[in-house]
């Protein structure tokens, strides 16, 4: 497991980072997401094999972008 940190931007409300959380959940090898709105970050528990492309696209697909990943 590893822990990954996105920056993400577009974020205004709680609704906002649930829509977030669910779309990360979605993808296969994610253990568990944390999302703050105060922050504007995801805290992400993922196997090792997950891409930076996958988290990319599914922050995207809940309408948001990515300005970081660490």
């Amino acid at each position: 497991m590893k822990k990954i940190k996105i920056k993400i931007e577009g974020m205004h409300c709680a609704s906002c980072a649930l829509n977030i959380e669910k779309s990360l959940n979605k993808l296969e090898g994610v253990e568990s997401v944390g999302v703050s709105m105060m922050t504007n970050k995801a805290i992400v528990q993922a196997e090792e094999n997950i891409s930076q492309d996958d988290l990319k696209k599914a922050v995207s697909r809940a309408g948001y972008k990515v300005a970081s990943i660490e």
